[in-house]
């Protein structure tokens, strides 16, 4: 039996080399001060996929990533560990949307996609930290859900068996399928990418990459189908317009701060006992610790 799954990417700012110039004037992230990344979990969920692709030959594991062109590196990223196709979602239509308009344009994405039997995502993005997509993208295709998954432990005809992380322990829960799974980042991890797969997707690219490139790739593109990424705009989507981009966001943000912290003085000690007493007493009496 062989499935066809739809796993959602996000490229997204590298969170752990934030720093001064982190945020703009206004108090929105300034994306080129940080290095992009492909969302930790997300990386976790397209193992999962992979795994099911392993046991079940002739299923398809496509990506789906909705933001600016550069956002096609993650799909590339994906082609080089194990997937099969990628679909970007890219468009001024879509700047500044929340995790409402996100899930409402990427549930449209995948009906025009066709038959899909799972959809599996990361439980939240890095630079969000929601975790409301997966769900809400579940509501809008009236799938059912299994979320915070560690592992999908089995996949027959029309049911899927799921792993999943709770407060107290493990939850081994059962569904039906099509059915959408979020993994969270203590799942397996993706396993690395694939130099035969790198050799063979490296110039995978999207239209509008084509068109900027200042190399002619337009004859190999034609004679090598696989190295086209789909890339849609709104106007390749069935949608309502009022549920894209700020206009589908009732997300307001009032006001962000950039807290960095900086050492403004230090201290060194030696191996000597008496200094090292001197400082637990001082970090025990300003409460540091204790």
């Amino acid at each position: 039996m062989s499935y066809n799954i739809v796993v959602l990417a996000k490229q997204v700012p590298d969170t752990q080399n934030v720093g001064k110039d982190a945020m703009k004037a206004d108090g929105t992230v300034n994306r080129a001060a940080l290095p992009a990344i492909f969302n930790p979990e997300d990386l976790n969920a397209l193992e999962q996929a992979l795994r099911i692709k392993d046991k079940h030959p002739g299923t398809t594991v496509s990506l789906l990533s909705m933001g600016p062109v550069r956002a096609a590196e993650v799909l590339r990223e994906g082609l080089f560990r194990g997937a099969d196709k990628g679909y970007l979602l890219s468009g001024r239509e879509f700047a500044g949307s929340d995790s409402l308009a996100t899930s409402y344009a990427l549930s449209c994405a995948i009906r025009k996609m066709g038959k899909v039997d799972m959809i599996i995502c990361g439980r939240q993005a890095i630079d969000g930290d929601t975790a409301q997509t997966g769900p809400q993208v579940a509501e809008k295709l009236g799938f059912p859900q299994i979320t915070y998954a560690e592992e999908i432990l089995d996949v027959t005809k029309d049911t899927i068996t799921v792993k999943r992380r709770v407060e107290r322990g493990v939850e081994v829960l059962k569904g039906s399928l099509p059915m959408v799974v979020t993994v969270n980042g203590t799942a397996a991890p993706c396993r690395p990418r694939n130099a035969k797969r790198v050799m063979k997707y490296k110039y995978a690219k999207t239209p509008t990459e084509l068109q900027a490139s200042s190399e002619d790739y337009t004859g190999f593109h034609e004679s090598h189908p696989y190295l086209n990424l789909v890339e849609w705009g709104a106007a390749d989507i069935e949608h309502d317009p009022q549920w894209l981009g700020l206009s589908g966001s009732p997300t307001k943000v009032k006001g962000i701060e950039s807290v960095v912290f900086t050492a403004k003085e230090s201290k060194k000690l030696t191996a000597n006992d008496a200094e090292i007493e001197s400082m637990i007493k001082e970090l025990i009496a300003n409460h540091t610790i204790g």
